[in-house]
């Protein structure tokens, strides 16, 4: 199976790992971009990955291959990385993009071109499937669900129709619903719905706020964290926190800087894929990256 990194030029060039620096992944995927912080950290680094999907780990794992003897991999979803013993680190690195297993292996019911079980979770071993969830929530909630995160249009009628169907177990039952509503706009909406009930499913937001809250505290001075991003309310997240922990203390009599942040944003606007990247991996069309810098003593 081939693996492309998105972005992994730019999180190489802004991220800047050097020998002997400590790295933190916290969603290592299939290890395309930790086999190259890996290689740049030397056998003097420290490279620690995160990843909720067991499967995931043990693909990473196979790909690094040799390069393991500083490695340490942890399965784990990163929102519970405030449980974890994690040390402090010079690099932090979280790409949020789906896993191309998740939607190359029909059984994940990640995708709705296959018929499979609705599940849609990263931890198979973990928390409610789409299917469970949909037999749990109101269409209210679920109308909420697909409007907050897929920005669907029409998202109470298609909640109508998805409750009063019975028990929505599969993909194809979920878009049989999709297209009774939508008709030929169905392919347009499949997407979307798809993304939202994912996001839902693995409460991904969540867990990208314990990431924002407490990975900058990790990082070494002068260390770096970079976050790649799919999805506009993911970005906003990661925006509006970097930018939070970059703002310095004002007195507001004179406007002069009282206390200077300890941080600072490398990226004043996200980085995204050129157009021969998303040729190449039409996945990486929606990526926007953006990196934090704890300050170094001057």
């Amino acid at each position: 199976m081939t693996h492309d990194p998105v972005l992994l030029s730019a999180a190489l060039e802004l991220l800047a790992p050097q020998s002997g620096e400590t790295v933190l992944d916290v969603t290592i995927g299939l290890g395309g971009h930790a086999q190259e912080f890996l290689h740049a950290v030397g056998e003097r680094g420290r490279f620690i990955g995160l990843d909720a999907d067991a499967e995931n780990l043990h693909a990473a794992s196979a790909r690094l291959g040799e390069q393991q003897k500083n490695v340490t991999l942890i399965h784990a979803n990163f929102r519970d990385m405030g449980t974890l013993d994690l040390p402090p680190v010079d690099i932090l690195f979280a790409d949020l993009g789906v896993s191309s297993p998740h939607f190359d292996d029909p059984q994940r019911g990640f995708t709705f071109r296959s018929d499979a079980p609705l599940d849609l979770r990263y931890d198979r071993k973990s928390g409610l499937t789409g299917a469970e969830c949909l037999r749990q929530w109101s269409a209210e909630q679920l109308a909420d669900v697909l409007r907050s995160y897929g920005e669907v249009q029409g998202a109470y009628k298609l909640a109508q129709v998805i409750k009063s169907s019975g028990n929505v177990e599969t993909t194809f039952t979920l878009k049989k619903c999709v297209e009774d509503v939508f008709g030929f706009r169905a392919p347009s909406r499949l997407p979307q719905i798809f993304q939202a009930l994912r996001i839902a499913v693995n409460d991904e937001l969540a867990a990208l706020e314990v990431i924002l809250t407490r990975g900058p505290d990790l990082l070494v001075p002068g260390g770096r964290m970079g976050v790649i991003s799919y999805h506009s309310l993911e970005d906003r997240m990661v925006k509006r926190a970097f930018r939070a922990r970059s703002q310095h203390t004002i007195d507001e009599r004179t406007g002069a800087i009282v206390v200077q942040s300890i941080f600072e944003v490398m990226t004043r606007s996200p980085i995204r894929p050129d157009d021969a990247e998303v040729e190449r991996n039409p996945r990486a069309r929606s990526a926007r990256f953006r990196v934090l810098r704890r300050r170094a003593p001057e």
